[in-house]
């Protein structure tokens, strides 16, 4: 599990939170069980599993949710803002069989970054949204490409899309597929960069932001 060791200094949970986590949490179980899933090439991604190789998974922030029910139970490390909003989708992630890594690109970055790449090198796949946890929407931050680097593992690009859904008046457009729903998830091949420092790494966001886009693209209107 990818657990970030360095001792956070946030405050205690409101009565709230709590219960909205909860409650949420439930809810989102019940939604979620209605769907009806497609999935896209997730051999490649089997077959990195049966080699015990680790991997980065990359996906819009505003996709997360079919995303978190699809590979629930299976220990991988979420990266989660530091932010208020985080508070909530850390609980209800864990609550998922989830482990945590605390930060983003404005806060915590630096301790995130270190506690994504240990994750990684102790063998454990993470996940990441490259744009966020406040945007810009849909563009391609180089923190998954440092870890990649750093650690040698494959990105694995991820995409949904679905029949009906409501989408917030967020940021990200955040998804909600609605009850009995059908819901496509499309997986790229792993993609291995072979960048000689973090620097030339951050160089390929670009390529891989274009290549996300068009994994996305290629499944709309498919469900």
């Amino acid at each position: 599990m990818a657990r970030d060791d360095t001792p956070a200094r946030r405050p205690p949970l409101s009565r709230r939170v709590r219960w909205l986590a909860r409650l949420g949490g439930a809810g989102f179980r019940v939604l979620a069980s209605s769907w009806r899933l497609t999935v896209i090439n997730d051999a490649p991604l089997r077959a990195l599993e049966a080699r015990g190789q680790p991997w980065i998974f990359a996906f819009w922030h505003g996709q997360m949710l079919p995303l978190l029910w699809r590979h629930r139970g299976s220990g991988i490390g979420i990266l989660i803002s530091e932010h208020g909003d985080g508070e909530m989708i850390a609980r209800v992630a864990l609550g998922l069989g989830y482990a945590t890594v605390r930060g983003s690109t404005t806060r915590g970055a630096q301790r995130a970054l270190l506690g994504v790449i240990r994750a990684v090198e102790g063998g454990q796949a993470v996940a990441i949204t490259p744009d966020g946890p406040r945007g810009p929407a849909e563009e391609f931050a180089p923190g998954a490409l440092v870890v990649a680097q750093r650690t040698g593992a494959p990105i694995v690009l991820i995409a949904i899309s679905a029949a009906r859904q409501w989408r917030l008046h967020s940021w990200d457009r955040f998804r909600i597929p609605k009850p009995f729903s059908r819901v496509t998830i499309a997986y790229s091949d792993p993609i291995y960069l072979g960048a000689k420092s973090a620097r030339q790494a951050a160089e390929d966001a670009p390529r891989l932001q274009e290549m996300l886009r068009a994994l996305g693209a290629g499944i709309e209107g498919r469900t």
